[in-house]
C-alpha cells in the first residue's frame, strides 16, 4: 500500500508538472481568469454510473460568472452538459431512484431560488417549489417522495408601492455580516416539500435557526443543527438535534458541547449520527479544528474519533457496513482521504500525495466515492476514488491550460528565530534558474487556513511576472496541529511576522531570492499581516495590502467580528492597552518606508474599507508612496471577473515598479 501511495504522489508531482506545460506558448496572464473554469459539487447517481457537477464560467460581456450543470460517466468517457441558461443552476442532487436530477435556480423570472426537476429521460426542467424565503439547503427523503428544506423567513422590507426600503431597525448584538449586510430578526426553519403535490409543510418555527438537515435512513426522523442558547449572537454554539419528520414534533437535543457541533450524518442502520465538533468551546471557535465525532441517535454520550490525529477533518461519509467513516484530513499543505475505524478510532490514510481533495461524496449505497482533485498544476476537477487510487474524469480546463507556462511549485520548511518550523510553498517562474529572483510574499488570509498543494491562480500569475512567489503557513494556520493554530491567540502581528521574516531569511541564505527586491501582499488577514510586517521590517520594498486593517480599535462595532473581539481581546474600554498594542502598524506608521498599494471592497462588512482608508491616509500624510483602490459593489470576496483581473494587473504593475 505504501508503494502504491508513493507512486501516486510521484506521478502527481514531477510528471504532472511536465505534462502541464504542454507546448509552453506563453505566460499565464491576469485575463486568463476568463478562461479558468470552476468545477464543483460532484454528486454520484444512485446506480453509480454518472456524476453530476457544477461548472462555472466567466462571461466577459456580462462581466459575471454563470453556473451550469454537467455530468460525466464513471469511466470519464462521456461528458454531457445538462443546462445552458443565462441563470445559474446550482446544488445538483439525484432523486433516490435516479430518475431525476434536482437543482436550484432563480430562472424564468423567479425572484427567489426554487427547486427544479430535470427528468433524466429528457425534456425541460420543471419547477416544483414556490418558495418565498431564501433557500439554504435541501435533501431528498429516502423514498424520493419528499424534500427536506432549510429556508430563511421571507423578507418583507421592500414591499411598499414606492419600492423604498423600510429603515433598518436593529436590536441584535451581532447586527451585520458580509454579503447579508445589516441583520434583521428573520430566522431559518425546516420545511417538507411533497414532490408530487408541490405542497409545503412547516416543520419548525420560532426564534431559533435550524440548518444542515439530514433524513434518517428510514425516512421517519430528521437531524439538524441549532443554537438554543439565550442569545445565539454571542457565541458559536450549535448542537445536533433530532425530531420526527412531522409537524409539531418535539426535538431531542443530542449534543451539549459549548462549541459547535455541525453536519449530522446518519449511519446506514440509523443507530448513530456522525458529525463534526469544534475543538474549541469558547464563544468564538475559529482558533481550533473540527474533530470527527458520533452520538447515538436516541441519545447518549458522544464519542470523539479523531482527537489523536491533531488535524482538522471534514466531508465525513459512512461506509456501507457502518464500521468505518471516511473523511478528508487537512495536513501539512495537503488534504487527503482517510478512513476511521469506529471501534478502535484508528485513522488510516487511503489516498494521499502532493495534492488536495475536496467535496467528498458517496453514492446512496455508500460504496462509490467521488471528490474534487487539484494539484499545483491543475485546477479542481472531478475524480473518482477506487480503493487507494483515483483517476480524474472531468477535464474542463485541459484545452486552454496546455498553452500556458506554469511556475514550478515546491514545498520548503523555514525556521523562525524562536526555533519554530514553518511549512511554506515556493513558486518559481517557468525557465528560471532559482537564483536571486525578486520575490513576492503573498500571505494567505484566515488566519486559520493554509497554503496547500492545490492550483493557485493568483500566485501562478504573479510568478509569471518573473517573480519568485512565497506562501508562508505562519503560526495561526491549520494543518500543523492545534497548538500551532492557537499560537497567535490575542497576539496578532507577532509570531506571524516572525515566521514571514524567517521564510525570507531562509530563501535569501539559500540564494533563491534577492533580499533587496522583496515585496509582500495578501488579502483579508493576509492584508492585515502585510501591514504588521512592513511596520516591523523595512526590507520589503513594495507591498499590496488588500482588505486589511491596522487601527484595530476602530473596527469594534464596525465589522462583523464582535464575538471574536470580546472573547479574544476583551471589551476595548476594559482592555485599551491590548487594543492599542495590536494596532501598532497605525501608531508606528512613521516607521514604515514601504510603498504600499491598499485595496478594499466597497460593501465589505468582513474587513470594511475603513481599514485600508486609514492606512492609506496615514502613509499619504507622511509622504510614503501609496495608492488606494476601492472595488465598487463588491463584498469581501471579489466576484466580478473584470475586478479580479484588475486586482492582479495592479499587483503586477505595483511590484514591477518597485522591485525591478
Amino acid at each position: 500500500m505504501k508503494k502504491l501511495m508513493l507512486s501516486v504522489a510521484l506521478m502527481l508531482g514531477a510528471n504532472y508538472f511536465l505534462l502541464a506545460q504542454g507546448p509552453m506558448n506563453r505566460n499565464l496572464l491576469p485575463n486568463d481568469i476568463y478562461k479558468l473554469i470552476n468545477v464543483g459539487d460532484p454528486q454520484v447517481s444512485p446506480e453509480g454510473k454518472w456524476i453530476a457537477y457544477t461548472v462555472s464560467k466567466a462571461d466577459s460581456a456580462k462581466d459575471k460568472r454563470n453556473t451550469d450543470l454537467w455530468m460525466v460517466s464513471w469511466d470519464g468517457h462521456q461528458t454531457v452538459q445538462l443546462t445552458n441558461s443565462p441563470d445559474a443552476e446550482t446544488i445538483p442532487r439525484w432523486s433516490p431512484d435516479g430518475k431525476y436530477l434536482s437543482f436550484i435556480s432563480s430562472r424564468m423570472g423567479n425572484t427567489q431560488s426554487q427547486i427544479w426537476l430535470l427528468d433524466r429521460r429528457g425534456g425541460e426542467a420543471k419547477q416544483i417549489s414556490h418558495l418565498k424565503g431564501d433557500l439554504d439547503e435541501y435533501v431528498w427523503s429516502p423514498d424520493g417522495k419528499k424534500i427536506l428544506i432549510s429556508m430563511q423567513d421571507p423578507d418583507y422590507s421592500d414591499t411598499a408601492a414606492t419600492k423604498t426600503r423600510k429603515p433598518y431597525v436593529i436590536n441584535r448584538y451581532h447586527f451585520k455580516d458580509d454579503q447579508s449586510g445589516y441583520l434583521d430578526n428573520r430566522h431559518t426553519h425546516l420545511y417538507v416539500l411533497d414532490v408530487a403535490t408541490e405542497k409545503l409543510d412547516t416543520l419548525t418555527s420560532g426564534n431559533f435557526d435550524e440548518t444542515m438537515p439530514a433524513w434518517s435512513p428510514d425516512g421517519k426522523q430528521i437531524a439538524f443543527v441549532s443554537n438554543h442558547t439565550t442569545d445565539p449572537d454571542k457565541n458559536d454554539n450549535t448542537d445536533i438535534w433530532v425530531m420526527n419528520a412531522e409537524k409539531n414534533a418535539q426535538p431531542l437535543q443530542l449534543t451539549t458541547w459549548a462549541g459547535s457541533d455541525v453536519r449530522p450524518m446518519w449511519s446506514p442502520d440509523g443507530n448513530y449520527i456522525a458529525y463534526l465538533q469544534s475543538s474549541s468551546n469558547l464563544p468564538f471557535t475559529m482558533y481550533g479544528q473540527n474533530i470527527l465525532a458520533m452520538v447515538p441517535a436516541k441519545g447518549g454520550a458522544p464519542v470523539l474519533l479523531t482527537t489523536a490525529v491533531d488535524r482538522p477533518v471534514s466531508n465525513h461519509q459512512w461506509a456501507a457496513d457502518g464500521k468505518y467513516i471516511y473523511c478528508l484530513v487537512t495536513d501539512d499543505r495537503k488534504k487527503y482521504l482517510a478512513q476511521v475505524e469506529v471501534a478502535t478510532k484508528k485513522l488510516q490514510p487511503l489516498v494521499e500525495g502532493t495534492f488536495c481533495l475536496e467535496r467528498l461524496n458517496m453514492s446512496n449505497n455508500h460504496t462509490q466515492m467521488v471528490a474534487l482533485w487539484s494539484d499545483p498544476y491543475h485546477p479542481y476537477e472531478v475524480a473518482v476514488i477506487e480503493g487507494n487510487t483515483f483517476h480524474q474524469v472531468s477535464h474542463m480546463n485541459d484545452d486552454w491550460m496546455q498553452y500556458v507556462k506554469l511556475a514550478k511549485v515546491e514545498g520548503f520548511t523555514s525556521t523562525s528565530k524562536d526555533g519554530t518550523k514553518v511549512p511554506c510553498i515556493l513558486f518559481t517562474p517557468s525557465g528560471s534558474n532559482n537564483n536571486k529572483l525578486p520575490a513576492i510574499f503573498y500571505i494567505h488570509g484566515g488566519p486559520v487556513a493554509q497554503d496547500d498543494y492545490a492550483f493557485d491562480f493568483t500566485r501562478q500569475v504573479l510568478a509569471a511576472g518573473n517573480f519568485a512567489v512565497v506562501g508562508v503557513n505562519y503560526r495561526g494556520s491549520n494543518g500543523s496541529g492545534l497548538a500551532y493554530i492557537k499560537a497567535i491567540y490575542a497576539d496578532w502581528g507577532n509570531k506571524e511576522v516572525m515566521d514571514i521574516i524567517g521564510a525570507a531569511d531562509y530563501l535569501i541564505k539559500a540564494g533563491t531570492i534577492d533580499g533587496n527586491k522583496m515585496g509582500i501582499g495578501g488579502w483579508s488577514y493576509g492584508g492585515i499581516s502585510t501591514n504588521y510586517t512592513i511596520a516591523t521590517d523595512n526590507r520589503f520594498k513594495a507591498a499590496a495590502s488588500g482588505a486589511g486593517s491596522s487601527l484595530q480599535l476602530s473596527m469594534y462595532g464596525f465589522d462583523q467580528y464582535i464575538t471574536q473581539y470580546e472573547t479574544e481581546l476583551g471589551k476595548p474600554w476594559e482592555h485599551p492597552e491590548k487594543w492599542m498594542a495590536l494596532s501598532y502598524p497605525f501608531f508606528h506608521v512613521n516607521k514604515i518606508t514601504t510603498p504600499t498599494l491598499f485595496m478594499a471592497s466597497e460593501k465589505d462588512f468582513n474587513v470594511p474599507t475603513i481599514g485600508a482608508e486609514q492606512m492609506y491616509q496615514a502613509l499619504k500624510s507622511i509622504g510614503v508612496p501609496t495608492e488606494l483602490v476601492i472595488y465598487p459593489g463588491q463584498h469581501h470576496g471579489i466576484v466580478k471577473p473584470s475586478y479580479q483581473v484588475d486586482r492582479l494587473e495592479r499587483y503586477l504593475n505595483w511590484f514591477h515598479q518597485y522591485l525591478k
